[in-house]
């Protein structure tokens, strides 16, 4: 694992903010009246999507893309000033929160200041143009680290946040070479020591074809050695054939299982049900008994647990990147309920759990367990909302769904599930044998 690595944040929650869809207005200073109301869901940090400004040549709809970023050291003026930005950043410092930062090295929009100052910094295709690796980014160009003076460039920029912000979500962070990342993580907790580093690890597939076409693409335990968090794009692709009726509950929650067995001890995979860049879950999962099944287990699982501004207001519809979209409030509000989780996940979850995954595949009802030598707890998540007696590694006897406060009863090794979340822990009788 990244040296330093706070094991607590296993027992954290990230909201994600999109400033342009945020409020109507899309500032910096109009999220601040809304930080009480983030506070309140259980956030324990906030990451930025970008907030630097966003390049004009070749841009994507009528606003273009917050990861088109144009300069590095500066931010958004349609945001507001980097005054208003650190005015926010106060603010959510003196509600107990931390604030993360996009940041966003693969690549820049294709009239950057750093191609304007230098431009060798640029990776090349065949005709010696700056170009991109990736087709479909048609609006940005692909920077080369094999120019060490990009790593100083890009260096200095981190430094310079991290004397503002908290942490750094760093986008596609497997293009960029991992030795990159261990020298700017060095770097940058000189400056602000306990920096918090997520990155944006790319789905298995995704790192396969471009390795297949001589392109780097860091694994994912390799990304372990300098981020403290990373994405579990490594199994999403399994998540998304569950979803899609293509493979049985077990297939995905076998991946998890191979999670466990593979990565560090403490390894920490950021866990959600979707986010920027994926759809939202009320959109594929419309049945609100299945996604209340389907949020608990989010917040059991092993790992940070992230949320996209608006699940909370189930919203069904994602703001686009490249126009102005407010995401509505007006949708079912479960903010009591992700507090609820929140709250479990910080007093309940142990941050040094191990972790272990069983599926009943005819009902989809997934069993987890989670230990550490203190505790065990148990989750039963019927993620069709399907009723069904389900066998669970717990003593016989009974216990309280910390959910809802009801009894549950475990009788000759089974529980009744009724279609609702269940959550309980007891004290773990084991102790470690060598």
């Amino acid at each position: 694992m990244a040296p330093k690595t706070d094991i607590n944040l296993q027992t954290q929650v990230i909201y994600s903010v999109y400033v342009r869809a945020h409020t109507e207005e899309g500032s910096f200073r109009a999220i601040i009246p809304d930080l009480d109301r983030i506070k309140a869901l259980g956030t324990d940090i906030i990451w930025f999507m970008p907030i630097h400004p966003i390049g004009e040549k070749g841009k994507k709809g009528s606003l273009g893309c917050p990861y088109a970023n144009r300069d590095y050291r500066t931010v958004n003026p349609q945001y507001g000033s980097e005054a208003d930005f650190r005015l926010l950043v106060d603010e959510i410092h003196k509600r107990g929160m931390k604030c993360m930062i996009d940041v966003v090295y693969n690549h820049t929009s294709a009239d950057s200041v750093l191609l304007d100052e230098h431009p060798d910094f640029f990776w090349r295709d065949e005709n010696g143009n700056p170009g991109n690796k990736i087709g479909d980014w048609a609006d940005v160009i692909d920077l080369d680290y094999s120019n060490t003076g990009l790593w100083d460039y890009q260096i200095e920029s981190l430094c310079g946040w991290a004397r503002v912000v908290d942490g750094f979500r760093c986008d596609v962070a497997s293009f960029v070479p991992i030795t990159f990342w261990n020298m700017a993580r060095g770097m940058v907790n000189r400056e602000h020591p306990g920096h918090i580093w997520l990155g944006e690890t790319v789905h298995r597939s995704f790192g396969n074809q471009a390795r297949r076409e001589g392109f780097y693409s860091c694994r994912d335990s390799e990304a372990f050695e300098v981020f403290d968090i990373e994405y579990d794009y490594d199994i999403w692709e399994e998540f998304e054939r569950w979803l899609e009726g293509k493979i049985p509950l077990s297939g995905w929650l076998e991946m998890m299982n191979f999670q466990e067995a593979m990565y560090p001890v403490c390894y920490n995979k950021l866990r959600c049900l979707e986010n920027h860049d994926q759809p939202r879950i009320a959109e594929r999962v419309p049945d609100e008994r299945a996604r209340d099944n389907l949020t608990a287990m989010l917040f059991f699982l092993k790992g940070t647990t992230l949320l996209y501004g608006g699940q909370e207001f189930s919203c069904t519809h994602r703001p686009s990147l490249f126009e102005k979209e407010t995401f509505p409030r007006s949708g079912r509000d479960i903010s009591a309920y992700l507090r609820k989780l929140s709250d479990i996940k910080h007093t309940a979850m142990d941050a040094d759990d191990s972790f272990f995954a069983g599926a009943d595949d005819e009902n989809d009802i997934a069993v987890l367990l989670r230990q550490n030598e203190t505790r065990k707890k148990i989750g039963v998540f019927s993620l069709k909302a399907k009723s069904a007696a389900v066998e669970v590694p717990a003593p016989d006897g009974e216990y309280e769904n910390l959910i809802d406060g009801r009894p549950v009863t475990v009788k000759d090794g089974k529980l009744k599930c009724e279609g609702k979340p269940i959550i309980f822990a007891f004290p773990n009788p084991i102790t470690k044998k060598y």
